[in-house]
C-alpha cells in the first residue's frame, strides 16, 4: 500500500547525532530537536534515517533539556551522552566517547529532519569507494546565508569558514557545509583534541578539522549532496516549512501510486501512513501514525485519523475523528462521528452523525444513526441502535462494565443500558427505556414510568383570569 523505496543497508558504522543546542530562536521551552515534524520529534526522523541505513551504533549527544531528550530517544535503542557545557560542535562530538569508536563514523545534526536513509547509504558508498579519511557533505545554495563556506584551492577542499568569521569575498561562495561529516574513527580520535577555540565565539568548531587534516595530507574530500540535506530547523518558520516539505513529498508519492487527492497542498498525511490506490482523500484531512487506508475508500474533508485501519470501500464522512480503531469493508462513518480506541466497526455497518464509541465491537450491517454513545460494548449483526441511546458503562465504584447486545436487536430511541447487562438476539427495547436487567432473546423490554394523563390541565383561553391592568 506504499511506494516507499527500500533502503540498501550499510556495513557496520557509527552515527553521532548532535542534539545539545538550546535552540534560542525557536522561542519555545521545548528542546529544539523535540519539536515535531509530521507528528514526530524531528530527532526521531534523523534516528530513523540511520536505522533505515542499517546503522546500529547510534550515539546522541544532549545538553539543553537533556533529560527530556533522553526520555524520548532512548526507546529507539540509541545511546545518550551528555555535553556538560555547550562549547561547540567539536566538543559535542568528543562527548560521545570517541575513544571507544572503531570503523567509519557519520556525524549528523538532530535538527535536520529531511535527511533520509538512502542519503546516508550513498554518502558511505562514496566515502569508501574513494578511500577517504574524512569527508564533508556539501551542497550548492543560491542564497547561502549563515552556512559555513567551503574553501577550495585548485578544486581541492582546504577549509570551512563559518559565516560569522568570513570575509566579504568568502561570503560570495555558494558551496556550503551541510553539517554532515564522515570520518574514520582514528581521524576523530587523533584530530579532535587538536582543535582550538580561536574564533569570535570562543567555541571548538568541528569545521576546523578539515584544515588540520588537509595540512597533514590526509585524504579529505567533499561529497556534494542535494540542497535538501542542508535543511536545518532553527526557528518556527523553518519548522513549518519542514512539515510542509515532508507532507508534500508524501502527497507526491501517493499521487504517483494512484491515490486521488483533491487538494494535495491542504492534505496532511504522515510518512508512516499507508494508502491504497483508488482511495479518495479530500482537503483538510490529517492521517497520522500507523494508519492504513484500503482501496476505494473515501475520506471527506476535515477528518482526523490516528493509528487506525480502514478497509476497502469505506466511506468516512466529513468532520469525523478516529483513533486506534478498525473499520471493516464497506462501512460508513459520520459525519461528525468520534470513534475512540479499541473500536471495531463491522462490514457494511453504519455509524452516523454525532455518534461516539469507545472500546466497542460493532457488528456487520448494524446501525447507529445519530446522537448515541456506546462504550465498553459488543453489538451483534444487523442491530439497530436508536437515536439518543447510551450505554452506562462507568459505575460509582469507578469501574467500567460491559454491555452485550445480540444480533437483530431493535433498540428504540432514548434508551439507556446500565451495565453489566446482556440483551438477547432479536429482542426489542421500547423507546425511553432504562434497562437494568438482562433481556432474553425475542423479548420486548419496556422500562419507563406509566403514562399519566390529567385532562383539562391547561385552562382554555376564555377561562383565564383577566389581567387587572387591562382597561375595564
Amino acid at each position: 500500500m506504499t511506494n516507499e523505496k527500500k533502503t540498501e543497508k550499510l556495513l557496520p558504522a557509527t552515527a553521532i547525532i548532535l542534539a545539545a543546542g538550546k535552540g534560542t530562536r525557536m522561542n519555545s521551552p521545548l528542546p529544539k530537536v523535540l519539536h515535531p515534524v509530521c507528528g514526530k520529534p524531528m530527532i526521531e526522523n534523523v534516528i530513523w534515517a540511520c536505522q533505515q541505513a542499517g546503522i546500529t551504533d547510534i550515539r546522541i549527544v544532549v545538553g539543553h533539556g537533556g533529560s527530556l531528550v533522553k526520555t524520548v530517544v532512548e526507546k529507539m535503542g540509541v545511546q545518550v551522552f551528555h555535553q556538560a557545557q555547550q562549547l561547540g560542535t567539536a566538543d559535542a562530538v568528543r562527548a560521545a566517547q570517541i575513544e571507544t569508536l572503531s570503523g567509519d563514523v557519520i556525524i549528523l545534526n538532530g535538527d535536520h529532519p529531511l535527511i533520509q536513509g538512502e542519503d546516508l547509504v550513498q554518502f558511505f558508498k562514496n566515502f569508501r569507494e574513494e578511500k577517504l579519511d574524512l569527508a564533508v557533505i556539501t551542497c550548492i545554495k543560491k542564497n547561502p546565508g549563515q552556512f559555513g563556506r567551503i574553501i577550495r584551492h585548485q578544486g581541492v577542499v582546504r577549509a570551512i569558514v563559518e559565516a560569522k568569521d568570513a570575509s566579504a569575498d568568502t561570503l560570495k561562495i555558494k558551496e556550503v557545509n551541510t553539517g554532515v561529516y564522515l570520518a574514520k574513527s582514528e581521524i576523530l580520535q587523533d584530530y579532535l583534541p587538536r582543535i582550538q577555540n580561536l574564533n569570535s565565539k570562543g567555541e571548538f568548531y568541528l569545521t576546523d578539522i578539515i584544515a588540520l587534516t588537509v595540512d597533514d595530507q590526509c585524504k579529505v574530500a567533499p561529497i556534494v549532496a542535494a540542497p535538501r540535506v542542508s535543511f536545518g530547523v532553527n526557528n518556527q518558520l523553518e519548522l513549518a516549512r519542514a512539515n510542509k516539505l515532508v507532507f508534500n513529498k508524501k502527497a507526491r508519492q501517493l499521487l504517483e501510486s494512484g491515490v486521488l487527492m483533491l487538494d494535495p497542498q491542504n492534505t496532511y498525511i504522515e510518512p508512516s501512513v499507508q494508502v491504497a490506490p483508488g482511495s479518495v482523500i479530500h482537503p483538510n484531512v490529517y492521517l497520522k501514525g500507523r494508519t492504513k487506508i484500503g482501496p476505494f475508500t473515501s475520506i471527506e474533508p476535515n477528518c482526523f485519523v490516528v493509528d487506525s485501519d480502514l478497509g476497502e470501500s469505506v466511506i468516512l464522512r466529513a468532520n469525523s475523528y478516529l483513533e486506534n480503531c478498525k473499520i471493516q469493508n464497506r462501512a460508513s462513518i459520520g459525519p461528525f462521528a468520534r470513534l475512540r480506541p479499541e473500536t471495531d466497526i463491522g462490514e457494511e455497518a453504519h455509524v452516523g452523525n454525532f455518534v461516539e464509541m469507545k472500546k466497542v465491537k460493532f457488528g456487520a450491517k448494524s446501525k447507529a444513526g445519530h446522537l448515541t454513545y456506546l462504550g465498553d460494548a459488543e453489538i451483534g449483526t444487523d442491530t439497530n441502535i436508536g437515536c439518543g441511546t447510551i450505554t452506562c458503562n462507568y459505575a460509582v465504584d469507578r469501574k467500567k462494565y460491559k454491555t452485550k447486545i445480540g444480533n437483530g436487536v431493535f433498540v428504540g430511541s432514548d434508551s439507556q443500558f446500565v451495565a453489566p447487562i446482556s440483551v438477547g438476539d432479536n429482542a426489542v427495547i421500547a423507546s425511553g427505556s432504562t434497562i437494568t436487567k438482562d433481556v432474553p432473546e425475542r423479548a420486548l423490554a419496556i422500562a419507563r414510568p406509566q403514562q399519566l394523563i390529567k385532562e383539562n390541565y391547561v385552562a382554555r383561553p376564555s377561562e383565564e383570569t383577566p389581567n387587572n391592568n387591562e382597561e375595564k
